[in-house]
């Protein structure tokens, strides 16, 4: 699955398909954002033929989303598994530590 660009619409409805979800919360002026986009679209290539949602939430068109989900700084990705915040990760980060996270949570299923 490519990455997904969600609205508050979609990601309920992403949510409530309780599959494992990695969401970056981000903005176009933010640099840091700017430069974790290719890691993100890169991970969503990786994560393609498994059963992980890998999308992004611009704060500034879905300031409600980030609201509800405490987003204070950006670039923030939230972890989702069975609709739940398992995880967290605030500031850019090597493509690894995001890779770490959605691996191990892949492994706690089988």
């Amino acid at each position: 699955m490519a990455l997904q660009h969600f609205d508050e619409e979609s990601f309920q409805e992403a949510l409530t398909s309780k599959q494992l979800m990695m969401v970056d919360f981000w903005a176009t002026w933010c640099g840091p954002c700017r430069m974790l986009g290719p890691v993100i679209e890169q991970l969503a290539e990786e994560y393609e033929d498994q059963d992980v949602l890998i999308g992004k939430v611009d704060v500034d068109e879905n300031p409600a989303l980030a609201q509800r989900y405490g987003v204070m700084s950006i670039p923030t990705v939230i972890f989702f598994k069975n609709g739940e915040e398992f995880d967290r990760k605030v500031g850019a980060m090597a493509a690894e530590a995001y890779a770490d996270t959605l691996d191990e949570a892949l492994e706690t299923e089988e």
